[in-house]
């Protein structure tokens, strides 16, 4: 028997942006688009339970929303002609062609990437509509507060109307202008599975890991000379080849030192090595190596050491310091502090961190890494008091768990 509170949810996932935008494309507008969705999944949350689920729930709520937006539009435009609505009724246009991608939800999400919208609005709202994040998730995702977010959204979608940006499937020579917010979009989504940030859900969610990976591997066969998009695969190889021993039995979080390396997935290993070698080839011959495929090489640093212990700290810091003339964000300077701790002792270590404090006071893992090198430096007191602040912060019960042991351990 299906559980129909089951068989809701899971159309939701897979068929909410599908939904959006077949309704966008037809009507033009995506806020009449949305709320139509909005309207149709709840009707399905009333009606299904008494009917039973529909043999193809994707169509029924595709049906039902377009019912709903043109009773919308009917209510909003009383006067305007017959002729008009019943071109909404009979729609006979035929589909529109599906372009370069063969992948609804890898199309959706270069659609919706469109190079006119600010790089940050963009990919926040295709976070929203297509990658099923919820408001906070992406401004834990952004460090900034819900608010901030929402507004960023509505301003992308106030420039999609006033601008009247095209709902349309980009072709082959439209890829390359929006890959960069495609794979903003696919990296936020993997970090959202591997450590999920909100308290209600499954600290690590495989579902998200595997469909990041999974478009990333399409995108990788649309644009195979993209070095970015080869960085980002491996990226996401050699990170997800952790994830099975990132929690323990327990439900607490295992941080890199403490991991069981001999659980992580070699074949995922040897993949992100070889596309890394790839990339570096490609460096050796004077084509410079973007954000993803630093952070990929700094992946292969500490998958190819047997132990912690064995890691080369010194070419960890090295391609943080690359990484930093690309991306100057204090989120990797808080990274590349926890390398030179290894490498140059936590005194040196700290003192880079603190001058982060502006910036990073809201983060969890800033006052997480302070507490472990203030740890390392004996300063128990300090030390309990960045853990507290770090928990407070904490976004999933394994996090918290890995915080609050640590800090019961001190002395």
């Amino acid at each position: 028997m299906i559980d129909v509170g089951e068989a809701v949810t899971r159309a939701h996932h897979d068929e909410w942006a599908r939904v959006v935008a077949a309704l966008t494309r037809r009507f033009g507008d995506l806020d009449i688009a949305e709320e139509a969705a909005a309207e149709a999944f709840a009707t399905a949350v009333q009606r299904w339970p008494a009917d039973g689920v529909p043999a193809n729930p994707g169509a029924w709520l595709t049906t039902t929303a377009n019912r709903k937006a043109i009773d919308r539009i009917r209510r909003e435009n009383k006067r305007d002609d017959k002729h008009k609505e019943a071109q909404l009724l009979y729609d006979n246009t035929p589909p529109e062609p599906l372009g370069a991608i063969d992948d609804d939800r890898l199309r959706l999400i270069f659609t919706c990437c469109h190079p006119a919208l600010a790089m940050e609005a963009g990919v926040a709202l295709t976070l929203r509509m297509v990658g099923g994040l919820t408001v906070p998730e992406i401004a834990r995702a952004f460090l900034v507060q819900e608010t901030t977010l929402e507004q960023r959204i509505i301003r992308a979608k106030a420039k999609i109307k006033a601008a009247r940006i095209p709902y349309r499937v980009p072709a082959a020579e439209d890829l390359p202008a929006r890959v960069s917010g495609v794979l903003a979009v696919l990296y936020l989504v993997f970090n959202e599975g591997y450590l999920a940030s909100g308290p209600d859900t499954d600290p690590v969610r495989h579902d998200l890991t595997a469909e990041a990976i999974r478009l990333t591997r399409l995108i990788r066969a649309l644009l195979p000379e993209d070095g970015e998009v080869a960085g980002l695969l491996a990226l996401m190889l050699l990170t997800e080849t952790r994830r099975t021993a990132r929690v323990s039995a327990s439900g607490e979080l295992v941080t890199l030192d403490e991991q069981d390396r001999g659980a992580w997935d070699k074949a995922l290993i040897a993949e992100g090595h070889r596309l890394v070698r790839e990339r570096l080839a490609a460096a050796a011959a004077g084509v410079a190596p973007g954000r993803y495929q630093i952070l990929a090489a700094i992946n292969a640093v500490h998958t190819s050491a047997r132990d912690i212990r064995d890691t080369d700290w010194s070419q960890v810091v090295a391609l943080y310091d690359q990484l930093v003339h690309l991306d100057s964000s204090p989120i990797v300077a808080l990274n590349r502090a926890i390398a030179v701790a290894e490498l140059d002792g936590p005194e040196v270590a700290l003192a880079a961190v603190d001058r982060l404090e502006d910036e990073l006071a809201g983060y969890h893992a800033y006052h997480a890494t302070r507490a472990d090198l203030l740890r390392r430096l004996g300063q128990s007191q300090q030390s309990r008091t960045a853990y507290d602040k770090a928990i407070e912060l904490a976004g999933n019960t394994a996090q918290t768990a890995n915080l609050t042991r640590r800090r019961d351990q001190l002395r």
